[in-house]
């Protein structure tokens, strides 16, 4: 038996506590030299920090989120042991490492599974690139865990935008408010730690089950008319954009785009002078902005909410050209005093 969550003092609760729960795990793991054994993430010519750092940030995540969904939101447990054992499988990678297809082929199972489990009334091929989609992004939450409260505030502001779009649709959706509200709570906790100067990355045990939990309650809300099919993709615009733009540069180059870099339009930031601070702030308001953009724009006739989305993305594209032309700038200042 589990009771509904369906108001705001509830949610909030939820948050809360989520966020008590998973700073105490981060900060017991840092006290007792646990999270040093777990994970630690080594500082090499690709990386934007230069001090030996725990990747533990899933240790403190992913146990609470999975709590709160199996509790308190009991029909989105398959979700719930899809970001389980994503964790688990990605503890292994951040301890020894696998081989990209195996951690490609449990990404794309936990995917396959949610969609079989529970199709959308659409067409095939609609259910086939939504699927592709939500694989991309468990993966590209990883290719963003770089650069200090970058991935932690980005999760606050995501995953509390399903929130609150669970909390104003014409039909609240309790499973929805329960794990928006339990994954930006989270993630909270996790930011107090991960802010400049960062204490502790998630490593792929919790970017990777975010990652999986973006698309997966993405498609959950879109599958129930919670909201719009774009919606995910538009509150998670600034994430999907750096990654997408990134990794399409490095396959017309011909790289290995699985390998580590410091390609991305936030790296760039850091690497030009913006520092992580800044750089982590410009993007919060960024996606904010967006997010902003989603809750008007749900609602709204059907032709609008997609002018919306495409006129969105393209002001992320005009921020894309500013940051390129910046570090074109700073790299030519760095060959004249070299």
């Amino acid at each position: 038996m589990h009771f509904p969550i369906s108001t705001w003092p509830e949610a909030a609760a939820v948050a809360l506590a989520a966020a008590i729960g998973s700073t105490a795990i981060l900060r017991m793991l840092l006290a007792t030299g646990l999270a040093w054994r777990l994970a630690t993430d080594i500082p090499n010519d690709r990386s934007l920090h230069t001090l030996p750092t725990p990747r533990v940030g899933g240790w403190g995540i992913v146990p609470v989120c999975v709590v709160a969904l199996l509790v308190l939101a009991p029909h989105l447990w398959l979700i719930a042991i899809g970001a389980a054992g994503l964790a688990a499988m990605s503890q292994i990678d951040d301890r020894r490492g696998l081989p990209a297809r195996v951690r490609f082929s449990a990404h794309l199972a936990a995917v396959v599974a949610l969609i079989v489990a529970f199709p959308a009334d659409a067409p095939w091929w609609l259910l086939v690139g939504i699927g592709f989609v939500m694989v991309w992004l468990t993966n590209l939450y990883n290719f963003m865990d770089g650069a200090d409260g970058l991935a932690g505030g980005m999760a606050l502001l995501g995953f509390g935008a399903y929130a609150v779009a669970a909390l104003t649709a014409p039909t609240p959706s309790p499973d929805l408010i329960v794990a928006g509200s339990a994954v930006a709570g989270a993630a909270l906790g996790f930011l107090l730690l991960n802010f400049h100067p960062a204490r502790l990355f998630l490593g792929d045990a919790g970017s990777i089950p975010l990652g999986f939990l973006a698309g997966a309650l993405g498609y959950w809300g879109w599958r129930g008319g919670v909201w719009p099919l774009w919606f995910p993709a538009l509150v998670f615009a600034p994430f999907i954009a750096d990654a997408s733009v990134t990794l399409l540069r490095r396959l017309l180059r011909g790289e290995k785009f699985w390998q580590a870099h410091r390609e991305h339009y936030y790296q760039r930031m850091v690497r030009a002078g913006v520092g992580h601070r800044r750089t982590a702030l410009y993007w919060y308001l960024i996606m904010l902005a967006g997010i902003i953009v989603a809750m008007w724009a749900t609602g709204r006739p059907e032709l609008q909410q997609w002018l919306s989305f495409f006129a969105w993305y393209g002001v992320l594209a005009w921020f894309g050209w500013v940051i390129d032309m910046r570090w074109r700038r700073f790299q030519s200042a760095a060959e004249n005093n070299s």
